[in-house]
């Protein structure tokens, strides 16, 4: 199962994107961040920085 990022919470810091070992997160036209569920690889890392806790497993 591949993390979403709660666009309720995202602050659009791109820590998220930046940690990402696969490129999988990209921001939208809102300016919040959203994960590619083709290309996530579940690892967590996005969760692991993101000061808000908005990607979600």
């Amino acid at each position: 199962m591949a993390y979403v990022i709660d666009k309720d919470l995202c602050i659009g810091c791109g820590t998220c994107e930046a940690e990402c070992p696969v490129g999988a997160i990209s921001v939208d036209e809102d300016g919040k961040y959203q994960i590619n569920p083709d290309e996530c690889i579940d690892c967590g890392a996005c969760a692991g920085v993101c000061p808000v806790d908005a990607p979600k497993s």
